[in-house]
């Protein structure tokens, strides 16, 4: 059915070592049950950029544990006691960015743009190895763009062409991340029929979206 796919399916398509992005903010929309076939699967070697690595029982957070990250780009970790330790340890290269910050290097990267220029983190240890510019008497990082290779985001409603609909606050990081990686599979916990969502209600377009497999979402 055109874009449709198992979870097995959707699985073959990340390999080891590949970069990939996942929607979600604490677990709220992330897709999940990719995640748990990815964590039953023990792909590894991966690269991941997300907004937080949950709890250690939780989303991403289960996929740490399981030492399947060999980096991770994230604004918090500071639930999932696993991280920490492998971050301490020197097991798990971690790079942390502040929040906004985050979003606007995923933006950049969907914009192809070259970079953001950002006063968050001047005189901080965040600025370390970063060039600095200073216009009109301020002080701006310039950070690089973030793309990824797979893009796993989460919709509440998605139709069977690939339109998304993300309720309330299970939109976060979801519609930006879709911008900006080379493949994208949307898990949707309602699947509908084509044009049977408002199109003033789509927040992720189909045009994004590569894939869609059907399963729940929380």
């Amino acid at each position: 059915m055109g874009k449709i796919i198992s979870i097995d399916e959707c699985i073959k398509l990340i390999e080891p070592g590949s970069v990939i992005m996942v929607g979600g903010f604490m677990g709220v929309g992330s897709p999940h049950r990719i995640i748990d076939a990815l964590f039953e699967a023990g792909t590894n070697k991966l690269t991941l950029i997300c907004n937080d690595t949950s709890m250690e029982d939780y989303g991403v957070g289960k996929m740490v544990v399981n030492r399947q990250f060999r980096r991770v780009i994230a604004s918090h970790i500071g639930l999932n006691r696993e991280s920490g330790r492998q971050l301490t340890a020197n097991e798990t290269e971690f790079e942390l960015v502040p929040q906004g910050t985050l979003a606007e290097r995923i933006r950049a990267g969907g914009a192809g743009l070259g970079g953001i220029l950002t006063p968050t983190g001047v005189g901080t240890v965040v600025e370390e190895g970063k060039q600095i510019i200073e216009i009109d008497g301020t002080k701006y990082l310039i950070e690089l763009p973030l793309r990824a290779d797979i893009a796993l985001i989460a919709g509440t409603k998605v139709d069977e062409s690939g339109n998304v609909f993300h309720a309330k606050t299970t939109r976060n990081f979801n519609p930006l991340m879709a911008m900006a990686a080379d493949l994208v599979i949307v898990e949707a916990e309602e699947l509908v029929k084509t044009g049977e969502i408002d199109p003033h209600l789509v927040m992720t377009p189909a045009t994004l979206v590569d894939y869609i497999v059907f399963g729940g979402v929380s």
